[in-house]
């Protein structure tokens, strides 16, 4: 008797944790959008490339005039040096080197300023996009929504992809 009432409390015990685990994962669902893609996809993506083009080129043409002046004017140390006195030359050499500091330092402060332009251009799609897919997620119930652009998935069903659901939640055809 009590060998089969050890055996049904653990039958009963077994059949609890089956439950109780198939009822946890049907609670976790977990899926997935390429945000690299929608954000392609994006209409205003077309307007804040051509700004970003044209904010980009105004440093590339400063960077340009410095670096010709800077060729020009070691082209002329190169071609003068010989006769130049040792004053003349330390001053040339000096002139030429705080040239090439102020090339580099541009070229910093200028990726810098372009990379805080497309964050500040950037930050209202991407919100405009995580809005979408958290509208998305409750409304198909995923818990989790994992980015497939930024983590390689090596198994993901199709029903999970939540793309083209996002895609239909922004409008994009």
């Amino acid at each position: 008797m009590k060998k089969l009432f050890k055996v049904a409390l653990v039958a009963v015990v077994a059949v609890g944790l089956l439950f109780a685990g198939n009822l946890a994962k049907a609670q976790t669902k977990i899926g997935y959008v390429n945000t690299s893609q929608l954000m392609e996809m994006l209409p205003e993506m077309k307007t804040l490339q051509t700004q970003m083009q044209a904010y980009q080129k105004t440093f590339s043409d400063q960077l340009a005039t410095m670096s010709n002046e800077y060729q020009t004017k070691g082209k002329d140390y190169q071609s003068k040096s010989s006769t130049m006195t040792d004053a003349a030359r330390t001053a040339a050499e000096s002139e030429l080197q705080d040239m090439q500091t102020r090339i580099t330092t541009y070229r910093d402060n200028a990726q810098k300023q372009i990379e805080a332009k497309s964050n500040e251009l950037l930050k209202p799609l991407q919100d405009k996009l995580k809005a979408a897919i958290t509208a998305v997620a409750a409304e198909k119930s995923y818990a989790y929504v994992l980015d497939s652009s930024q983590v390689e998935l090596l198994v993901s069903p199709a029903g999970d992809d939540l793309t083209n659901a996002v895609k239909v939640k922004l409008g994009i055809k």
